[in-house]
């Protein structure tokens, strides 16, 4: 799978905040969501490319990946399980 062709069902823009910030508004979204969908969360916090893998892990949530988008920030795909 693409990672450029996920269709979000929602998107969460964490840019510019910094730790913990992004991984906190992460977590508050994704316990509104419900089974199967994929939640986009937008980031410029270089600490994220750990942190966010790791709490899906330990949390039992499908990290879909990231990849550094041309506009100097980071996009993270998450789905729920």
């Amino acid at each position: 799978m693409n990672l450029e062709d996920i269709q979000a069902d929602e998107v969460l823009n964490a840019r510019g905040l910094s730790c913990p910030m992004p991984l906190l508004k992460m977590k508050k979204t994704l316990k509104g969501m419900k089974k199967e969908q994929i939640l986009e969360v937008l980031g410029t916090d270089p600490g994220s490319k750990n942190d966010i893998p790791n709490y899906c892990e330990k949390h039992n949530y499908n990290f879909l990946g990231y990849y550094d988008d041309q506009e100097n920030f980071t996009r993270y795909y998450i789905q729920i399980q």
